[in-house]
């Protein structure tokens, strides 16, 4: 009888055998220095000719990591979905309705919010249109128009609308858009860990707030939310930058300076709020 990590070696090598994207990874994967195999619980790396049998504690946790990823990939990718209510192939992705009879289809874990908002996976990316899409695609799944159909249709119909809304709101700003995309490369920003941050950089936001606690009119909170949004222009520029050149690590680095000056923007609406 085949394991279960066995049976996921098969899975991935099917699924590179009929999908020229996926061999393509593979392609860009046989270039690491190191290989790893899955088999009965324990992962073998080999390089140059030296062998050392870990169990699950790996000798690089990033090859592994991205092993992992993949494998999941492959087997998703190989696995074809159908309808819950006529079991006809849904082939696109996302499936938010089956082409042949038309009912409402329960949200595809493969899809990218920028699949579902039917937007490239690009930094700067056009919010109107990103707009135009999100009133569309609520205009035929909101669960008002299900309220007389069946109550599978009508969970479904929460559910896509619900993911639409989180989609929506995920890539709408700059920000958020760009933690997602960090995300989706396996990177993320931890949270209130400022150990690693400029001094300098962290003395100027501390003079900032002093200077939004001390300010006692209109003009001096709004005089600070003009030059945040200034701060702001200028690193959604920067990030997209590092982005299109695949320099993961600065926009990281870039998007933290974001958080803290998105943060400030956002006290100096809740000055602005008091002092009206």
């Amino acid at each position: 009888m085949l394991s279960l990590n066995n049976l996921g070696v098969i899975c991935i090598s099917q699924a590179l055998q009929h999908s020229p994207k996926l061999l393509a990874i593979r392609q860009c994967l046989s270039k690491a220095s190191s290989r790893a195999t899955l088999y009965n619980n324990s992962i073998t790396f080999s390089s140059k000719g030296t062998r050392r049998h870990t169990g699950f504690r790996l000798l690089n946790e990033s090859i592994v990591k991205h092993v992992s990823s993949l494998q999941r990939t492959f087997c998703t990718a190989s696995a074809k979905l159908h309808c819950w209510n006529c079991g006809q192939s849904v082939e696109q992705t996302p499936a938010f309705f089956c082409l042949s009879c038309n009912f409402v289809q329960p949200p595809d874990e493969r899809a990218s919010y920028f699949l579902i908002m039917e937007c490239d996976q690009t930094f700067a990316l056009d919010t109107q249109r990103l707009q135009k899409t999100y009133l569309k695609l609520q205009r035929s799944l909101h669960p008002d128009n299900f309220s007389q159909k069946t109550v599978k249709e009508q969970e479904y119909s929460e559910y896509q609308s619900a993911l639409v809304n989180k989609a929506y709101r995920t890539l709408l700003k700059p920000l958020s858009r760009g933690l997602y995309m960090l995300e989706l490369n396996g990177m993320g920003i931890e949270e209130g860990t400022d150990a690693g941050a400029d001094p300098l950089f962290l003395m100027e936001l501390m003079e900032i707030n002093q200077a939004l606690d001390e300010a006692r009119s209109k003009e001096e909170s709004a005089m600070i939310g003009a030059s945040m949004k200034e701060k702001l222009k200028d690193l959604t520029e920067q990030i997209d930058a590092s982005l299109h050149k695949g320099e993961l690590q600065a926009a990281k680095a870039l998007l933290a300076q974001m958080k803290y000056f998105a943060n400030i923007e956002e006290k100096v609406k809740e000055k602005l709020s008091e002092l009206m």
